[in-house]
């Protein structure tokens, strides 16, 4: 099996602190947005379920999916922070490091 072959590509992007900053948040928020559609989406469905007068067997199984798609939506959530989280600190500390030049100038 040969290995897929890639251009030589030489992107030319110059982005400020600040723009990549901005960039990396409005990733975040981006995600928050998917993950929004996706809890009303499962809400929609629990609507519709019940609205068909399910067993008790049906609902344990549909519960257990909504249950699956919940877990995983509270680590993304998780994962999603420790990014802002670590996005944030990366502009204080170069804040800090600029006032640090200009103590010195």
């Amino acid at each position: 099996m040969s290995l897929p072959n890639v251009p030589d590509i030489t992107p030319d992007i110059q982005l400020t602190r600040k723009e990549a900053v901005n960039l990396l948040l409005t990733s975040i928020a981006m995600e928050e947005i998917g993950m929004s559609h996706l809890l009303n989406a499962e809400g929609e469905k629990i609507q519709h379920v019940l609205a068909q007068q399910p067993t008790a067997r049906k609902l344990l199984q549909f519960n257990r999916g909504t249950e699956r798609l919940l877990r995983n939506l509270v680590k993304k959530e998780m994962l999603l922070q420790y990014k802002m989280e670590n996005v944030l600190d990366l502009e204080r500390l170069a804040e800090e490091k600029e006032e640090e030049y200009e103590e010195f100038e």
